[in-house]
């Protein structure tokens, strides 16, 4: 596995933590903790960037800037918003669609050839997916718009992934990163201030928040682009399926989640999709 690849790995065990922090600072409006997030996630990129003399390679074309910001604030404010309105664990593991589809979006966009194992794995893994939210289970009628979010970040974020390697977005170095951070978090406070009231953060919500901002916000944005950029994203978009099965866990542990039998099989066969998918070469 190429040092890229690896530090893509990085941001997949730093977004473990993800859904736990969301959910613990759910009652914070989606776009006021957007615009926290990001705002402590880029200015500790910015201060690495600046630390290293690298404050040039933010000037960027705008393409670049129209990626980066509308990957960014759109994946997180769906996927706040997904918290928000539905039960945690079934948001998590709908949002985890997104590996499944860089797989498959790697192929035509990326022009990587997909073999059977790897079409097999991905097959489970939307399997996975689909019972948690299939004929027979429970949930509230009204969790079906945090539903669609959860599945709207997905595509949002696939499409992200897979496009940042192309040959007019993979020359935009990973220190542009630390702007987009920002300019999402403005964006964020913009529409915030316009569209939500304000909640004053408790004292746990603020360390979700912290948490948020300097892993799953932060250093994973800054990892992943290395490795979408440099490293295989067809072994990462598989290697990504192990996540729900430590974020889930993670959620259940926290009294966030119930480990029921049929959450319990559908966190197993989407890890088990992206086992499989990650043995093809």
């Amino acid at each position: 596995m190429s040092p890229a690849t690896l530090a893509g790995g990085g941001a997949l065990l730093l977004w473990a933590f993800l859904a736990l922090f969301s959910r613990l600072a759910a009652d914070i409006p989606p776009l006021q903790l957007t615009a926290m997030g990001f705002a402590i996630g880029g200015a500790m990129g910015l201060v690495v960037v600046l630390a290293r003399g690298d404050g040039a390679k933010l000037r960027q074309p705008p393409l670049a800037w129209a990626h980066g910001v509308g990957g960014l604030f759109g994946y997180h404010a769906l996927y706040f918003l997904a918290f928000a309105l539905a039960p945690a664990v079934e948001v998590n593991l709908i949002n985890y669609l997104w590996p499944l589809l860089i797989v498959l979006l790697s192929a035509p966009i990326r022009g990587l050839r997909l073999g059977p194992a790897r079409l097999a794995g991905v097959a489970l893994g939307f399997a996975g997916c689909a019972l948690i939210v299939g004929p027979g289970a429970r949930f509230p009628p009204e969790a079906v718009p945090g539903f669609l979010a959860a599945a709207g970040c997905a595509v949002v974020w696939a499409v992200y992934s897979v496009t940042s390697g192309t040959p007019r977005l993979a020359q935009v170095p990973t220190e542009a990163v630390a702007g987009f951070c920002l300019a999402t978090a403005l964006l964020a406070a913009v529409l915030h201030l316009a569209f939500e009231a304000t909640v004053a953060p408790d004292a746990g919500e603020w360390l979700a928040v912290v948490g948020l901002g300097l892993g799953p916000v932060g250093a994973a944005f800054f990892l992943w682009d290395v490795g979408m950029k440099r490293g295989d994203p067809r072994l990462l978009g598989t290697l990504a399926y192990a996540v729900p099965v430590a974020s889930t866990l993670l959620l259940i542990a926290a009294g966030e989640g119930e480990a029921s039998a049929r959450v319990l099989v559908a966190t197993l066969m989407v890890a088990g999709g992206g086992f499989i998918a990650a043995q093809a070469r």
